[in-house]
């Protein structure tokens, strides 16, 4: 059997307008054709866009708390609308990156760590909070007349864990 040679194919990587490799300009379609255009303003606007957009993806990696009592179903929907909306989030931000522009890459980055920052920042400080509060006297009944119920406290705490 011999080895016949493929027909070379009238399109190049060239005429295609994909980049495939990372470079640094203002040059570069992000998600829709004409957008940036071209233009240092379209460009920067959509730097900041991608960055928003990255911090987004790690805000909603929270899950909403489900509260005590509510319908399993309700809390299973909001949760799983929460997913479905941070999945479309961070697939926009891969598609961002895959313009190969270091601009887009380095502000997708940094939007992630700022995003996951701020999640393990504010997990840090209301375990703080909570540890502080443990660590606080007991009320005792001639302190506290209203004796709150438990319950009340347990709510309390779960909304404050909502971002």
């Amino acid at each position: 059997m011999m080895d016949m040679p493929m027909p070379m194919s009238n399109c190049s990587m060239n005429t295609m307008g994909m980049q495939m490799n990372f470079f640094w300009g203002k040059d570069v379609v992000i998600l829709f054709h004409g957008w940036p255009d071209n233009n240092l303003g379209m460009y920067i606007l959509s730097l900041a866009f991608v960055f928003l957009l990255a911090v987004a993806v790690e805000v909603l990696s929270v899950s909403p708390a489900v509260k005590p009592g509510s319908s399993p179903f309700a809390g299973g929907l909001s949760q799983a609308v929460v997913y479905a909306l941070r999945m479309a989030v961070a697939y926009l931000v891969m598609l961002s990156v895959m313009s190969y522009n270091l601009g887009i890459f380095i502000l997708a980055m940094a939007g992630h760590a700022l995003g996951f920052f701020f999640i393990k920042y504010r997990a840090l400080v209301l375990a703080a909070r909570a540890d502080a509060s443990n660590n606080a006297p007991k009320k005792t009944e001639d302190n506290n007349p209203s004796n709150a119920n438990p319950l009340q406290e347990y709510n309390l705490k779960q909304e404050s864990r909502i971002f």
